[in-house]
């Protein structure tokens, strides 16, 4: 398989941790084909839960929007060949006093 490179558009996440995030895109990109986005953002977010504990989240596609609240320092958002992908940590809402 050709080896892309990643190119990180937006993240707060520390640099080991970015590393990471790329690193098991790419290996679940070996692992299934690139059509099967669901079984990609799967193994992502068991290899994140199993590493950094649960609650993670992981959107992986060629066209989608979406819309969070997520923990500081837990966001990445990056393209790898054809996709992109959105891993971040969910953050608990708490009620506001506005």
């Amino acid at each position: 398989m050709l080896e892309g490179k990643a190119l990180i558009q937006d993240t707060d996440m520390p640099v080991k941790m970015q590393m990471q995030a790329m690193a098991y895109a790419s290996q679940a990109l070996d692992l299934y084909d690139v059509i099967d986005c669901k079984s990609i953002a799967a193994h992502i977010k068991r290899e994140f839960d199993k590493r950094y504990g649960g609650g993670w989240q992981c959107v992986v596609g060629s066209q989608f929007g979406c819309f969070f609240t997520h923990s500081k320092g837990t966001f990445i958002y990056f393209t790898l060949e054809t996709l992109q992908f959105v891993i971040f940590k969910g953050s608990s809402s708490s009620p506001s006093n506005h």
